[in-house]
């Protein structure tokens, strides 16, 4: 899907721009530009950009406006939501991250430093469980682009994944690992929704279909600005042990109704029901009740304890990121 109308360009550079600090601001990715509406929005409003587009039939007409310019649009043929494939040789339009940066000419920064890079986009429709799930891997492990720093995502995606993101305890349908996770690592902040039909697409069968949801709400796509918490790894949580931090709420929250003490007492952890009295959370509370921060005081609670040592616990970790890989 791509922007083509002039007003909804606008409007998104306005999101964009808004909360912007005073002096120079960080290059924007643009992630499939298409036709360059926003493109050329952008440029007007004084932002720097770097056009990052996988379908060649758009690249002539963004190499030309390029070359209208004094540097300050950058054109390359390749993919944000191909970047370090993880496996086999890298094909335009995948590429690898260092590549890109060391085209942009951006540096890697310490992680609570400013944002390095922003970075636009619209989810891809069939993958976007899947690409949420591999950018959030990559903040963890500050991996691929989270090399480079807290690069801020400002991304299109469906209201029910939205939903899912932003989602309370107790929400039965929508409270997930996903929206655990997430919450622990970013700050969320929903710029704009828009109604599917103000997007066009380039495919002919099928392509303007919008998916069907039957428990969540899905007439929108969300312009959501995804912002690492610079205090993300201060306490036990670091890039090396974020792994099994995220295998840990996956496995709570298999079982969303299934008691926390359950769930210990099934790692071999005899003092499950102390831990959660010290933590102050309720002994019978179920993995669903529980507050992103809950989850993370829980990790950092058991990694003081001898449970994370145990090799068929680093087993699962592995098994688990291999198939969300």
């Amino acid at each position: 899907r791509f922007i083509a109308c002039p007003q909804l360009a606008r409007t998104v550079q306005r999101c964009l721009q808004d909360g912007a600090r005073p002096g120079p601001q960080p290059v924007l990715i643009e992630c499939a530009p298409g036709p360059g509406v926003l493109t050329r929005t952008l440029l007007n409003a004084g932002v720097r950009v770097v056009a990052l587009e996988s379908n060649s039939a758009f690249l002539p007409n963004l190499q030309s406006l390029e070359n209208s310019l004094d540097g300050q649009l950058k054109v390359i043929y390749g993919d944000f939501f191909r970047l370090d494939p993880l496996a086999g040789t890298v094909k335009p339009p995948a590429m690898n991250s260092d590549k890109l940066f060391e085209t942009v000419g951006v540096a890697a920064v310490p992680w609570r430093a400013d944002v390095p890079v922003k970075v636009f986009g619209i989810l891809p429709q069939k993958k976007e469980r899947n690409t949420l799930w591999r950018l959030l891997f990559a903040m963890y492990e500050c991996s691929s682009v989270y090399r480079y720093g807290r690069v801020e995502l400002n991304i299109f995606i469906s209201e029910k994944e939205y939903k899912v993101l932003t989602a309370k305890p107790g929400e039965t349908r929508a409270y997930q690992a996903l929206t655990v996770l997430w919450q622990v690592g970013c700050e969320i902040q929903l710029l704009h929704m828009e109604p599917w039909s103000s997007f066009v697409t380039n495919l002919k069968n099928g392509g303007l279909a919008i998916p069907k949801s039957v428990w969540l709400p899905n007439n929108h796509l969300c312009l959501v600005r995804l912002t690492p918490q610079q205090n993300l790894f201060t306490g036990g949580l670091k890039p090396t042990n974020s792994a099994t931090f995220i295998f840990m709420v996956k496995q709570c929250l298999a079982k969303p109704k299934s008691r926390l003490t359950d769930k210990l007492n099934s790692w071999s952890l005899d003092t499950g029901g102390k831990l959660l009295r010290e933590l102050e959370i309720p002994i019978n509370a179920e993995a669903r009740n529980l507050y992103p921060e809950d989850y993370r005081r829980l990790f950092e609670a058991l990694q003081n304890s001898s449970m994370f040592t145990e090799t068929w616990f680093h087993d699962d970790v592995l098994e688990s990121i291999r198939h969300i890989n």
